[in-house]
């Protein structure tokens, strides 16, 4: 999130596509009711009529696959009758750069495409520069070539009758949210857009959702109270675990992870820092070196010295060329080219797309270790459908661990909030926490790795657990080692500091090896004050919701992303009373601003985007695999005959796997239906934690298709009435729930008809409650992130012939 949860009360206007927080966030969905008792308007766009759509004042059916189609059109109305907000967007974008000669596109395909290797050159995509490297601009956005104008001519094709034959949404009702979401261009006005899985799980994921930054980009509502781009996420940790690199492609903080080819860290620190050769741009990462080698510190300790590049040689690279999504995992597993696993916390059987593929890739690895509360789909594969144990060769150890009342430690949630937790119970049995697994199996490691004809010991023998050299699991020596210590004694800014001591803020952090941190962004959340996380002050001096003195919020407890970008180039607010910062008497006042420069007006001033190159929010995004701007295709299975915006139907550069499990359909006939997933309120993900509690399980006993009245009608199916669901892939059993949630739509002349099923089912417990709707899902995947496409496939639905 930009913002955060409390701020949505301060919003105009709510978009929410696709998410549905009534069900999924229910306790939080109260700070979008008192968004509307304020007197905003409420916007559901989904494939399905929500429990979020019932509270909406405006709700607009869609095609699953097709939000570009649909925000595509919003980028044309805007540009269309003057309504985007000119003097933030000249401010504060790359709207007025100059793009080169050599950028161009044309039906589907942007500039240097290469078919054979499925990749872009994006050489072509950069901007005209003057003799010191910095982009030439145009501040009038005239210029035929500036990146406004490029857009303008990008989105021309996106006109209300096209998109409503691609998207299915009827045009009053295109014209209905753009009106109401576009009216937040005022200055007086502020809207946010709230968006979850439905948009990432697309093979134009991120796309989707840089759609919706061009939209706030040009109505200014980025920086704002009530306004940016909310994530939504599926866990009460999932930011958390996101910060500190739970993905493959970064480390700590968002630093990228290096390749192989970077072998020293200098290498590694020269070519991961961004040109920037406009002096008004703070181009935040060019302090990487200094995050990065105290990292290092925190990593390995005193064994991290200059001589060795303080220890960038012993940890992890990856391979040049090489992608660590989750499906390449599997599909390499798939192959027999992975020995072993470590599946902690999570349930790779039921929630992998194309399930029935990752069972079979289990079945390829010589051991796996499951960390888990309860059996799984996952720990249990061995014996599963279509499975004899007999021809299973996988060595299955399962590690029962506590859950997230036996322990204690920190969360952090959507809006970037740390919160502080406390053990309320003891882990029953032989339940522990994660901590003191990863501590145990970290000692017995170690041991291993001292032992002679060890293979590169020094990354397990130098590893540091905490500062004073325990061998327990403690949560505060964990959080006061992300904060980071100073390592020797120094003096900076003005003041003295011992070793051992807290480092105050990631301003103090060095590239010397004098400090560390295990993560920068969280470099202020433990220091001489105490552990932050643990505050819990009421006290809200703006009346905006920030309560600065509750948990702490990364980075530096700043509420609100980008807040200098909230107000104009003197320092005062676009939108008085929407304002997380103003400058008065010579300094900012209100939440921690995005530096403390003056505002841009000054001499001194700098731009609000610190964290990109430029300074300014891209709206031609350069850096992207698939394009500077998001361009519609049909999702890899799509009932849609053609591409309505260009001969070229899928994303070329979408990610497809090719082993005998991978199939794929485009055949009407077969699979005439399209599905997608979704969560409901009693079960948690894959339902691990859920499906064992018969009082939840009571609530949602089994798996269930929603379809249409008119489509029950049309296969004989009626409310209750068993079903098989099947796609290229697989098939699952489920109870028919006909319901006017779902409602046909009509596409390119034809009626389709749409389908949905939750994903929280698995064939362990409860007994005859149904498998995991990912038996349908496709292996396809977004070429910027790898993420799945599960929310748009292809399936049949008929009612079962009883065995």
């Amino acid at each position: 999130m930009t913002n955060h949860w409390v701020d949505i009360k301060n919003a105009d206007c709510v978009l929410i596509m696709g998410a549905n927080p009534a069900d999924n966030h229910p306790v939080s969905f109260k700070w979008i009711s008192k968004a509307k008792e304020n007197g905003a308007k409420l916007i559901s766009v989904d494939p399905r009529f929500t429990r979020t759509s019932s509270q909406a004042d405006i709700y607009a059916p869609l095609r699953a696959g097709t939000d570009i189609a649909f925000l595509g059109g919003m980028i044309h109305d805007i540009l269309s009758n003057g309504l985007y907000q000119e003097p933030y967007v000249a401010a504060y974008t790359n709207a007025g750069f100059i793009v080169g000669p050599d950028y161009g596109f044309s039906d589907g395909l942007f500039s240097g495409f290469d078919p054979a290797s499925r990749r872009y050159d994006k050489s072509t995509w950069d901007f005209v520069r003057d003799e010191k490297g910095a982009p030439k601009q145009d501040p009038s956005l005239s210029d035929p070539s500036c990146v406004l104008q490029h857009l303008r001519r990008h989105y021309q094709r996106y006109t209300l009758e096209e998109v409503s034959q691609v998207t299915g949404t009827p045009p009053e009702a295109l014209a209905q949210v753009y009106k109401a979401f576009t009216a937040t261009g005022a200055r007086n006005k502020a809207g946010t857009i709230l968006y979850a899985m439905g948009w990432t799980q697309h093979t134009v994921g991120v796309q989707n959702i840089r759609a919706m930054a061009i939209i706030q980009l040009l109505l200014g509502n980025m920086g704002l109270p009530g306004g940016g781009i909310n994530a939504l996420r599926g866990e009460s940790n999932v930011q958390g675990s996101t910060d500190h690199c739970l993905l493959f492609n970064i480390w700590p903080g968002y630093m990228p992870a290096p390749t192989g080819d970077l072998t020293t860290l200098g290498q590694y620190q020269t070519s991961k820092i961004p040109p920037n050769a406009n002096p008004r741009s703070a181009n935040w990462w060019q302090y990487g070196p200094k995050y990065m080698t105290s990292l290092l510190k925190a990593m390995f300790g005193d064994a991290a010295a200059i001589e060795n590049n303080f220890g960038y040689g012993w940890l992890p690279k990856l391979d040049k060329g090489q992608t660590y999504a989750w499906l390449d995992i599997f599909d390499r597993m798939h192959r027999g080219e992975i020995k072993g696993l470590f599946a902690w916390g999570q349930n790779p059987a039921c929630s992998g797309a194309n399930s029935n593929k990752t069972r079979q890739a289990l079945g390829k690895l010589d051991w796996l270790v499951t960390v888990n509360l309860f059996d799984n789909e996952t720990t249990s594969f061995w014996k599963g459908p279509d499975l004899d144990p007999s021809q299973v060769g996988t060595e299955v150890f399962y590690l029962p661990a506590a859950a997230s009342v036996e322990k204690e430690g920190s969360i952090t949630n959507s809006g970037r909030w740390m919160q502080w937790r406390y053990k309320a119970a003891e882990p029953p049995g032989q339940a522990r926490p994660d901590g003191e697994i990863m501590v145990e199996l970290w000692k017995r490691l170690r041991r291993r790795y001292a032992a002679p004809g060890a293979k590169a010991p020094q990354a397990i023998r130098n590893l540091r657990w905490s500062w004073d050299g325990r061998d327990t699991y403690d949560p505060h020596e964990v959080a006061k080692l992300i904060n980071g210590y100073f390592e020797k004694d120094t003096s900076l800014n003005g003041k003295r500091f011992q070793r051992g001591d807290l480092v105050p803020s990631f301003v103090y952090l060095q590239d010397d090896g004098s400090t560390s941190s295990g993560n920068w962004l969280y470099c202020h959340s433990y220091n001489s004050d105490g552990n932050q996380a643990a505050r819990r002050s009421r006290g809200d001096p703006s009346g905006l919701g920030m309560y600065p003195g509750w948990a702490w919020s990364w980075p530096m407890n700043r509420r609100i992303l980008y807040n200098r970008a909230g107000v104009d180039p003197s320092g005062a607010p676009w939108a008085p009373g929407k304002s997380a910062i103003a400058w008065q008497d010579g300094k900012w006042q209100g939440d921690t601003p995005d530096g403390g420069w003056p505002p841009l007006d000054d001499p001194k001033g700098m731009l609000p985007f610190i964290m990109l190159p430029n300074g300014v929010a891209s709206i031609f995004g350069p850096r992207r695999a698939d394009g500077p701007f998001p361009e519609h295709y049909e999702p890899m299975e799509s009932p849609a005959p053609v591409n309505a915006f260009s001969s070229r139907r899928h994303n070329p550069l979408a990610l497809t796997y090719h082993t005998r499990a991978d199939a794929l359909s485009d055949n009407q006939a077969r699979f005439p239906l399209v599905g997608t997933t979704y969560r409901v309120s009693v079960h948690w993900q894959t339902g691990v934690l859920t499906r064992w509690q018969p009082w939840l399980l009571e609530c949602q006993p089994q798996l269930f298709v929603e379809i249409s009245r008119e489509l029950a009608q049309l296969r004989g199916i009626a409310h209750g009435d068993m079903c098989r669901v099947s796609s290229a892939r697989g098939q699952v059993e489920a109870v028919a729930v006909v319901t006017s949630r779902m409602r046909p739509l009509s596409v390119q002349g034809r009626t389709v008809h749409q389908v949905g099923l939750p994903y929280c089912f698995g064939w362990v417990h409860p007994k005859n409650g149904g498998d995991s709707a990912n038996l349908l899902t496709p292996a396809v995947a977004d070429p910027n992130t790898g993420i799945p496409e599960t929310k748009a496939f292809m399936v049949q639905v008929e009612k079962a012939v009883p065995a």
